[in-house]
């Protein structure tokens, strides 16, 4: 798979050369186009789009998520060091994590999904999408998706951020991005380290990345190269409640390019992302209850190809091919590796001003499972000129990860004859969208099957068994409400309510029941002249525990253009709290510093 990598590369990079001598050469003159539709966003109806980060929090693009419908699940002081993903109820396994439409879920386990080798200064937007999602990036999106927004170098700019804080915290972040003619280059590094609010919460954390982007007639090549480093105590991430006093050690390196090319309406995006984790997890730091040591690591190579083209009589088409190979190397779960081809299509046209419909398909053969095939339909109704209507269901399939098919450990316990879990979504909802006002209601419905996770069939049981269980059902709502009083002042809020129920009710559950019933976020925001002021707040309450309410603020001074003094608050209440129980997180923790721009 890597001689196919490396081949996708040598021709991207001889289409590029070959694409700029022509034009320094030929007579013609063709003038380079940039194609307006090169970023590849979630093509569904409910995808709410979390807005631009740069700027807005000097916290982590995962820090910012927490304001989504997105529940966050994290072990540890900060957002970004490790953090669990779920929507709409599902386990962490079961939301789809994209690059610019690229999925990059770790093989290995979900719980390294938030290991994103990107610094802020490098992303767009994210786009979380909740429920039935297009299937076209991939079939194992159970709850949902989030989708990672490249922000092009397409500007120059250089921009410092330092901050320090509680608990002898430091963080930096440098980035330089020039443009020239045709050619635009971004250079980021990012650091953050800090003692931790109590033994074993220390971490120590790096990024750096490197992106380009060349416009070519009738389109643009991209490159880009990310490394990130982690080292955090681990007390208790997977041993709840034991005092187990871990520590943890990750590497990421992400490699994507890709051409997209827009000739008379046909759009060709042919790509490639290889994307390497190392992991080191030991049990003890202190080896004296236990010298138990893991090294993993895994690899994902993915090349496809898609072609769209806008037509008058099917609307905009589309179809591609992909083809990815998913390997690991573990002193805990030996050497295995799966191959998978998949050929996807989706459809999206626009039947009368009010009335349009997207439709997406995939057939997926994943090797050692049957061939997998998967599909969503969207549907809206533009009642008004304000007021939409949407219907929406789709069929999702996810195969077990390498940890649920192999890991073993004191506690926990593989199964190589797990077979993929199944899911159906539906929901239905409406948007309404006045001047300053916009908000939405969405009624969704799930249906699960052969869905896996850890189980206990006593409470004497020594391990945690990875299990195909029974059907499971999952009901709710979300709603949304944005509002822009004036220039100065805007109110955004969301919230979900979930009912999970598993049939049946005889096993003890690891992940079943840690889903947020009550999910609501409101952020305030106070757009002032001097600088902005924001007070957001979150509630959140699983079943059977008690809720718990968190009060977070930042505030910014600008003393010269384009340079800022902040102030951020989290959890300024010192509200006492647990994600995961047995993992309690950390109380107030404050931050100041300063960014500046040019």
């Amino acid at each position: 798979m890597w001689r196919c990598g490396i081949l996708f590369l040598i021709l991207s990079l001889l289409f590029n050369l070959s694409s700029i001598f022509a034009n320094q050469e030929s007579s013609l003159d063709l003038e380079p186009i940039v194609v307006s539709k090169s970023k590849i966003h979630l093509l569904n109806p409910y995808s709410l789009e979390f807005g631009n980060l740069t700027g807005t929090y000097s916290s982590s693009p995962i820090e910012s998520l927490v304001f989504s419908p997105l529940d966050l699940e994290s072990r540890s002081p900060q957002q970004d060091i490790q953090t669990d993903f779920s929507l709409r109820g599902s386990t962490f396994q079961g939301v789809s994590l994209l690059l610019d439409g690229q999925r990059i879920n770790d093989p290995q386990t979900a719980h390294y999904n938030c290991d994103i080798p990107l610094t802020r200064e490098d992303i767009e937007k994210i786009e979380v999408a909740p429920g039935a999602s297009s299937s076209l990036f991939g079939p194992d999106a159970i709850g949902g998706a989030i989708n990672i927004l490249f922000k092009e170098p397409r500007e120059n700019k250089i921009a410092i951020e330092l901050g320090g804080g509680s608990f002898q915290t430091k963080s930096g972040l440098f980035s330089i991005t020039r443009k020239k003619e045709n050619l635009g280059v971004r250079f980021s590094l990012e650091s953050q380290e800090s003692d931790g609010f109590s033994y074993d919460t220390d971490f120590k954390k790096f990024t750096g990345r490197l992106d380009s982007i060349l416009d070519i007639p009738y389109g643009e090549f991209n490159f880009g190269l990310g490394y990130l480093e982690k080292e955090f105590g681990a007390y208790d991430f997977y041993t709840p409640g034991l005092g187990f006093p871990s520590f943890e050690w990750t590497k990421t390196y992400l490699f994507n390019t890709g051409i997209i090319l827009d000739k008379e309406g046909l759009i060709i995006k042919p790509n490639f992302l290889w994307r390497r984790h190392y992991d080191k997890f030991m049990l003890d730091k202190t080896g004296v209850r236990s010298t138990y040591l893991n090294h993993h690591q895994s690899d994902v190579y993915t090349p496809n190809l898609y072609f769209q083209k806008d037509t008058e009589v099917l609307g905009k088409i589309g179809c591609g091919l992909e083809y990815g190979q998913e390997r690991i190397i573990s002193t805990n779960l030996g050497k295995h590796g799966r191959n998978h081809k998949s050929v996807f299509m989706d459809e999206n046209k626009d039947l009368t001003p009010r009335f349009s419909f997207g439709l997406s398909g995939r057939w997926d053969d994943f090797a050692g499972f049957d061939s997998i095939y998967t599909g969503a339909l969207n549907l809206k109704f533009r009642l008004t000129e304000k007021g939409e209507f949407s219907l929406g269901m789709g069929k999702n399939i996810r195969i077990p990860s390498f940890t649920e098919l192999y890991y073993s450990d004191p506690t926990t316990s593989g199964n190589p004859n797990l077979c993929a879990e199944k899911a159906l979504n539906y929901q239905c909802g409406y948007s309404y969208k006045e001047g300053r006002l916009s908000a939405g209601i969405t009624f969704f419905l799930r249906q699960e099957k052969d869905l896996l996770d850890w189980i206990k069939r006593t409470p004497g049981q020594a391990k945690w068994q990875i299990e195909n269980i029974t059907e499971a059902q999952v009901k709710g709502i979300e709603d949304y409400l944005k509002f822009n009083l004036n220039q100065y002042f805007s109110i955004d809020s969301n919230y979900t309510y979930i009912d999970k129920r598993i049939d049946d009710h005889s096993y003890l559950y690891k992940y079943g029941p840690n889903y947020a019933s009550h999910l609501v976020n409101a952020v305030f925001s106070f757009h002032l002249p001097f600088g902005l002021q924001s007070i957001s707040a979150t509630y959140k309450k699983r079943p059977g525990r008690d809720g718990w309410f968190l009060l977070n603020t930042h505030f910014s001074y600008n003393f010269r253009k384009n340079s800022q003094l902040f102030l951020e608050i989290s959890n300024l209440l010192n509200v006492g709290y647990q994600e995961i129980v047995g993992i309690p997180q950390p109380g107030r923790w404050a931050e100041v510093g300063v960014r500046m721009e040019w």
